[in-house]
């Protein structure tokens, strides 16, 4: 009989989440648009500008009580 000691992985919810993009190619920063702190940030890596897009990532909520938006 087989019993392993690693928790069995549970399936975590996926959505398309608007996030902001880096524009430097040579850069792979993005943030959640709910998580930054600006309508227009910089990325916090390279200091680039950054672009609104959207990625398939993870349910997170934001229960921050300081949001700027």
């Amino acid at each position: 009989m087989y019993s392993s000691r690693k928790k069995s992985q549970e399936d975590v919810p996926m959505e398309m989440t608007s996030v902001w993009i880096c524009s430097n190619e040579e850069c792979n920063g993005w943030m959640r648009d709910n998580f930054s702190f600006s309508n227009e940030p910089t990325c916090p890596q390279c200091k680039s500008a950054m672009v609104k897009g959207e990625k398939k990532i993870a349910v997170l909520a934001n229960t921050s009580p300081v949001q700027s938006k």
